[in-house]
Formats: structure tokens, C-alpha cells, sequence
């Protein structure tokens, strides 16, 4: 397999497209990138994504970058012009039961083996945040804070975001008191404080030692 080349390669300040067009130009075409959201939360799901960009300059989406460094605003903004331009675009929901079951990590490799797996476009080459996923169907590379690296990475970053806040807006309405629309399931001093008052709901991670304390007290 043609290696792909290390970050360092890159020069600094080029286009967030840099990296996925050099993989391209090494014949690895189509590129995908694969992200998720809600790994630190502790209630909720889990929600990755996996994308296919265009590469061509005319198709580049405007503000695109980490979803971590955008407003939910422009979030908003940047979720719609990745559907509009995608190649490809697929979402893969954990449950938080499933997350209890088998553990955060390895639910988030199987479920970026899932959603990599049902994009339309068989990638030739899929870049992932953060680290490499063993058992993608598709040669891989694992990118050191790729959302601030790659468009592929970024626009999954944003996806699997926005879809998850969503789902947490929602959640906030079927468990009202907890804050979730807020915080998003994170463990902020105003979620942990609801918990400790309310205990925790179906939508909590029980693996999770903040929330399995609450729960050891209610039984106690």
C-alpha cells in the first residue's frame, strides 16, 4: 500500500483540504473521514459519522473546521453545506446501554467500522480523529487531532455533533430537570448536581463512576 504521508508533511497554514488532497494525489481516492461525539459525556448516546467531501476547490465548504471550534449556529450553517455537497454522509447511533455493555471504546470502534461501512462511496482510503480503527473495510490512517486537519474529519466532526445535540434536545424534553439540552449529557457541576437530587435516568451511563455513585446511594 502507497504510504501516506505524516502530518509534518503538510505545510502550516494551507487549506483544512491539504491533507485529503495529498492522499488523493497518492491514488488513494476517494478519501473519507470518520469522527464522533459524546465519548466524555455521561449520559446519552454515542454518535459517529462518516463522510466523503468533494476535494475540488469549487466544492469546498465555507467555515468548515473542528465542530468543537464552531457556535451551534454555525454548525447549523456547516451541517447543511456538507449535505449539500457530500459525496457520502452516514450516522451510526450508540445507545447508552450499548456503551455500558461493552464499554466506550469499543463501542466507538465498531460503530466507526459501522459507519464507514455504509457509506455509498467505497472510500479507498479513510482518515480517523485521533487514532487508527483496525477493521475498517478500507485502508486507514489515524491523524493526531484530525478535525483541525482534514475537511473529511471536520465535516464527520460537525455531523456527528449536530445530530447528537439533537438527540439530546429531545432527551432534555422526555427527562426534563436534568439539563441535557444544556450541557448535552456532559458532567458539568449543574448536571452532577441534578443527578445527585434526581438520581440517574434510563439515558445515563451506569459504567461511568460519577453516575454509578449516584445510583450505589439510591440502592444504599
Amino acid at each position: 500500500m502507497t504510504p501516506v504521508p505524516p502530518r509534518a508533511l503538510v505545510r502550516r497554514g494551507t487549506s483544512l483540504y491539504a491533507y485529503d488532497r495529498t492522499v488523493c494525489r497518492l491514488g488513494l481516492s476517494p478519501v473519507a473521514g470518520a469522527d464522533e461525539a459524546g465519548r466524555g459525556a455521561c449520559a446519552g448516546p454515542l454518535v459517529v459519522a462518516a463522510v466523503v467531501l468533494p476535494l475540488e476547490r469549487r466544492d469546498e465548504v465555507a467555515e468548515l473546521a473542528d465542530s468543537k471550534l464552531l457556535t451551534a449556529i454555525a454548525r447549523e450553517r456547516v451541517i447543511e453545506r456538507v449535505r449539500g455537497v457530500a459525496r457520502a454522509v452516514s450516522v451510526v447511533v450508540v445507545t447508552a446501554a450499548e456503551v455500558d455493555r461493552v464499554g466506550v471504546h469499543r463501542a466507538n470502534l465498531e460503530a466507526m467500522r459501522r459507519a464507514v461501512a455504509r457509506l455509498d462511496v467505497r472510500p479507498g482510503y479513510v482518515l480517523t480523529d485521533g487514532f487508527a480503527v483496525p477493521g475498517i473495510p478500507a485502508p486507514g490512517l489515524g491523524v493526531w487531532k484530525g478535525d483541525r486537519v482534514s475537511a473529511n474529519v471536520a465535516a464527520a466532526s460537525v455531523v456527528a455533533k449536530v445530530t447528537r445535540d439533537e438527540m439530546m434536545c429531545r432527551l432534555d424534553e422526555q427527562y426534563p430537570g436534568y439539563g441535557f439540552a444544556v450541557h448535552k449529557g456532559y458532567s458539568t457541576p449543574e448536571h452532577q448536581r441534578a443527578m445527585d437530587s434526581r438520581g440517574p435516568c434510563a439515558e445515563h451511563r451506569h459504567s461511568y463512576a460519577n453516575v454509578s455513585r449516584v445510583a450505589l446511594k439510591e440502592t444504599g
